[in-house]
C-alpha cells in the first residue's frame, strides 16, 4: 500500500513539473506548439519508466528540468524543448534516432543525434577520445547551435544536483564545467547561466570559503543598502523628470567573482571596493534610438556625480562578440565610494541574461541574422578543418578564444575588427585573410613600423606589410593568441615540413640509383645520423641540417673504423667485470624497477602522510598547495598521487581530461616535512622597517626562511618572503604578525 502511495505521489510530482514546463512555454513569445512538446514528454516518460537518478527521484525529472531551463532561462521554442525532453532517450533506452525521426521529423532527430554523440561526457578517459568528443560537439554546434545550448542546460541541471555524487566525481564534473562549459556559456552570451555554473563549481570546490563569503555578504548588506539609497535618490528624481520608464536595482557581485578578485589581487573581502553594481534597465521611447537614450541617462548621472574617466565601457556602439550591449560607467557616490553603473535597454538586458538564444530564428538549418556568433562559428569550423594532432593542445586552441576580453582594431580603410585582448599584429593579419597572414612581413600600427609580435590595443589602426617570399616560421607560434592564427600557422608549417621531407627523400634515393632502399639499409642510415624516424631523417636532409656523403656505401663503413681489440687479458677482464655488473636471477626478481607500483584505491579518500622526512604524495610547482588548502589528488602514470589546489589552472585541465584518475584526499599532520610558501607585503618605506618585520616573524613562530627580497620606490616598499612552513595556518600567522608592523599596508600569501 505504501508503495502505491509513493508511486501516486511521484506521478503527481512528474505531472506538476510537466504543467510548469507548459506554463513556461505558454508565457513566452513562441508559437503555441503544445502538441509536439506533449508527445515528446509522453515518449520520454515511457522510455525512462522505472529508471531513477542517483538521488533516488524518477529519471524523467531530469529531462523535464533540462527542458524548463531551455524554455524559461534560454528562451528557446518547441523544437528545443522537445529535443531536451528526448536528449537521453537514444543513449539510455531501446529507441533509435530513426524512431525519433519517424515521430518528430528531421530537425528534432538531428539535434537528439548530435546530443547522443557527445552524451558519454564531453571527455572520456582516453585523451584522444576527449578531443574526438569535443570535435563532435563543435561540429554539431556549427550545424545547429541548439545542440550546445541543450548540452549546457543539461550540465547546469547536473551541477544543481551534484550533491548526490561522490567527491571524486564532483571534482571531475566541476573541472569540466570550469574548463569548457562556463567559457562556452560566456561565449554564447548566457551570462546568468555562466555565473551560476561558476558559483556552483566554487560551492563544491571551496565549501568553507563559499559559506564564509555568503555570511560576509549578508553581514554587510545593511551598509550596502544605505550606500545605494543615498546614491539612488537624486538619480531617480532626474530620471522621473525625464519621463523615462526604468527599473533600477543594486546587483551584488557573484560569490565566485568576489573570491576570484581576492585571490588574484591578494586582498581581503573588505578591500573589494566594487562589491555591487547599479543596473538601470529602461524601456525605449517609441521612435527613439536606444543608443541615444543610453547616453541621455549617462549624461543625467554625470551631471550629479563625478565620473571616473578610465572606467567608461561603451558596449552600446560596439557590442561584445557574444552580443552583450550596455554602457558602463563608474562614479564617486555621495558616501565617498566608487559605484559602477550599467545602463541597458530592455532588449539589451534580455540578450545580456539569455544571450542571442532568446532572439535567434531558424530557417533551413541556418541562423537568419548575420551576427558575431556566425563569425565565431566560422572560426571554429576553420580550426576543425586543420585540427592539432595533440588532443590537449587542440582543446586549448579552441578554448583560447572562448573566455577572452575583446579589443577593437581598425583597418587602414576604417573597418572595425574584433580581437581577443592580448592579440598581436600577426593575429590581425590572419583575421584579415590566411594568405595575408602567411606572407606577413611586418605591420604599421598607427603609421609606425612594429614587429609581428606587437600586442595591439583598442583603437589602433593596423596596416599589414606582406612579401611573397615570406612564409610562416616555427617561432610565429609564440607571437599569436587567436585560435585561427595558431591553426593556420601549424597547418602551413606541416605543409612546409612535408615538402622539405619529400625533397630530402628524393635526395637520399639519388644516392642509390636503381635500388630499392629496404629496412636494413634504412636502419644503417638512421643509426649513422642518430635519428629515430624516417620522416625526421628526410626532413633533416631536405632542410640541409645534415649533409649526405658522395657515395651510399659510406653508411656501411661505420663498424670498420672501430679499433679491434686483440689483447686477450683485457678481453677476459672485461668479461669478468660485465659478469659482476649483471644481477643474478634471484636479484633480478626483486629489482625495484621490476616491481609494479601498488594500485591506489580510486574509490576511497587517500590519506596524505609523511614518514621519515619523506611523503606519500607529490607537491607540484604549478600551485604549491599547503596543508589546510582545498585540494584533490591526481594519480600519475607511475601510480603516485599528485596534490593540486582545487582552483589550480593545471588541476582544472587534469580534472576535465583525466576524470578517472581524480581522487579525494585528506591532509595529515606534518612535523618533519615542510612546504615552501611565498608571502608578499608592501607599505610606506621608513628606516628600520625591514628589521621590524624580521623581528616580528621570529616572535613565537618558528619558521625556516629560504629567501627574502625587498625593493623601494618613491617612498613605497614591496617585499617577498620565501619560507618553509607546515601548514596554511602557519602562513596566516606569519601574515598576521607582519601586518602588525607599523607602515605595512598589505600582506598576503602569494600564488606564485
Amino acid at each position: 500500500m505504501n508503495e502505491e502511495v509513493k508511486l501516486s505521489a511521484e506521478e503527481k510530482l512528474i505531472e506538476d513539473e510537466f504543467q510548469a514546463l507548459l506554463n513556461d512555454y505558454l508565457n513566452s513569445n513562441h508559437r503555441r506548439k503544445v502538441d509536439i512538446i506533449t508527445r515528446a514528454f509522453n515518449m520520454a516518460k515511457e522510455a525512462h519508466k522505472g529508471a531513477r537518478r542517483r538521488s533516488g527521484e524518477p529519471y524523467i525529472m531530469h529531462p523535464l528540468a533540462v527542458a524548463r531551463i531551455v524554455s524559461r532561462e534560454m528562451g528557446l521554442g518547441s523544437t528545443s524543448i522537445a529535443a531536451a525532453l528526448l536528449h537521453d532517450v537514444v543513449e539510455d533506452t531501446d529507441y533509435t534516432v530513426d524512431d525519433i525521426q519517424a515521430m518528430f521529423g528531421d530537425k528534432i532527430a538531428q539535434i537528439v543525434d548530435g546530443l547522443t554523440k557527445i552524451s558519454s561526457g564531453m571527455f572520456g578517459e582516453n585523451v584522444s577520445e576527449q578531443a574526438e568528443n569535443f570535435r563532435k560537439l563543435l561540429l554539431t554546434m556549427s550545424e545547429d547551435i541548439r545542440v550546445i545550448l541543450i548540452k549546457i542546460a543539461d550540465r547546469l541541471h547536473n551541477m544543481r544536483t551534484l550533491s548526490s555524487m561522490a567527491p571524486a566525481k564532483q571534482f571531475k564534473i566541476t573541472g569540466e564545467t570550469m574548463y569548457i562549459y562556463a567559457p562556452l556559456a560566456h561565449r554564447l552570451g548566457l551570462f546568468a547561466i555562466k555565473t551560476e555554473l561558476e558559483e556552483l563549481c566554487f560551492k563544491y570546490e571551496h565549501p568553507d570559503a563559499y559559506i564564509e563569503l555568503l555570511n560576509k555578504i549578508a553581514e554587510t548588506a545593511p551598509e550596502r543598502n544605505k550606500i545605494y539609497e543615498h546614491f539612488a535618490a537624486p538619480v531617480m528624481d532626474v530620471l522621473d523628470k525625464m519621463n523615462i520608464q526604468y527599473e533600477m536595482r543594486a546587483r551584488v557581485k557573484s560569490v565566485y567573482s568576489i573570491w576570484n578578485k581576492m585571490q588574484k589581487k591578494g586582498i581581503d573581502f573588505e578591500e573589494v571596493y566594487d562589491l555591487f553594481a547599479v543596473r538601470i534597465v529602461f524601456e525605449v521611447f517609441p521612435g527613439m534610438d536606444e543608443k541615444k537614450q543610453c547616453w541621455d541617462i549617462y549624461s543625467a548621472i554625470t551631471d550629479i556625480y563625478k565620473l571616473r574617466p578610465d572606467r567608461i565601457r561603451d558596449w552600446v556602439s560596439h557590442p561584445k562578440a557574444n552580443g552583450y550591449q550596455a554602457l558602463h560607467l563608474t562614479v564617486m557616490g555621495p558616501d565617498g565610494k566608487w559605484i559602477e553603473i550599467q545602463i541597458r535597454s530592455r532588449r539589451m538586458d534580455d540578450i545580456a541574461e539569455k544571450g542571442f538564444a532568446a532572439h535567434w530564428k531558424y530557417k533551413e538549418n541556418k541562423i537568419e541574422e548575420d551576427n558575431e556568433l556566425d563569425k565565431w562559428l566560422k572560426t571554429i569550423q576553420e580550426v576543425l578543418a586543420n585540427p592539432n594532432p595533440n588532443a590537449i593542445d587542440f582543446l586549448d586552441t579552441v578554448k583560447m578564444n572562448l573566455f577572452s576580453s575583446e579589443i577593437f582594431v581598425f583597418t587602414p580603410r576604417g573597418d572595425i575588427k574584433t580581437l581577443p585582448q592580448g592579440a598581436t599584429a600577426l593575429d590581425f593579419a590572419y583575421i584579415i585573410h590566411t594568405r595575408i597572414g602567411d606572407h606577413c612581413l611586418g605591420a604599421k600600427v598607427n603609421h609606425t613600423l612594429v614587429p609581428l609580435s606587437q600586442k595591439l590595443r583598442s583603437g589602433d589602426q593596423v596596416e599589414i606589410l606582406t612579401s611573397q617570399s615570406q612564409y610562416p616560421q616555427p617561432e610565429w607560434l609564440n607571437y599569436v593568441t587567436t585560435a585561427k592564427a595558431r591553426t593556420k600557422i601549424e597547418a602551413a608549417l606541416r605543409r612546409q615540413r612535408r615538402r622539405i621531407a619529400e625533397k630530402g627523400k628524393n635526395m637520399l634515393e639519388g644516392l642509390f640509383p636503381g635500388e630499392t632502399i629496404d629496412n636494413t639499409i634504412y636502419n644503417k642510415i638512421l643509426q649513422y645520423y642518430k635519428v629515430d624516424k624516417k620522416e625526421d631523417l628526410y626532413y633533416l636532409i631536405g632542410n640541409e641540417d645534415v649533409k649526405l656523403p658522395q657515395n651510399g656505401q659510406t653508411f656501411f663503413k661505420v663498424k670498420e673504423t672501430l679499433p679491434k681489440q686483440d689483447n686477450l687479458l683485457v678481453r677476459y677482464m672485461k668479461q669478468a667485470m660485465n659478469a659482476l655488473k649483471k644481477p643474478s636471477l634471484e636479484a633480478k626478481t626483486v629489482a625495484l624497477d621490476d616491481v609494479p607500483p601498488l594500485k591506489i584505491d580510486r574509490k576511497s579518500t587517500y590519506a596524505l602522510k609523511e614518514n621519515d622526512f619523506s611523503k606519500n604524495f607529490i607537491v607540484p610547482l604549478c600551485c604549491n598547495p599547503l596543508p589546510g588548502d582545498d585540494v584533490f589528488g591526481f594519480i600519475t602514470d607511475k601510480e603516485e598521487v599528485e596534490v593540486h589546489k582545487r582552483s589550480c589552472q593545471t588541476g582544472m585541465k587534469l580534472k576535465s581530461n583525466y576524470g578517472g584518475r581524480i581522487i579525494p584526499v585528506e591532509w595529515g599532520d606534518y612535523r618533519q616535512y615542510s612546504f615552501l610558501a611565498t608571502i608578499a607585503f608592501s607599505g610606506i618605506d621608513r628606516v628600520g622597517i625591514l628589521n621590524n618585520i624580521l623581528t616580528k616573524i621570529s616572535e613565537e613562530v618558528a619558521v625556516n626562511i629560504q629567501g627574502m627580497s625587498v625593493g623601494s620606490k618613491d617612498g613605497i616598499f614591496e617585499g617577498v618572503l620565501h619560507v618553509h612552513v607546515h601548514s596554511a595556518d602557519d602562513v596566516n600567522q606569519l601574515c598576521a604578525k607582519i601586518a602588525k608592523v607599523d607602515g605595512v599596508s598589505t600582506v598576503h600569501r602569494s600564488l606564485v
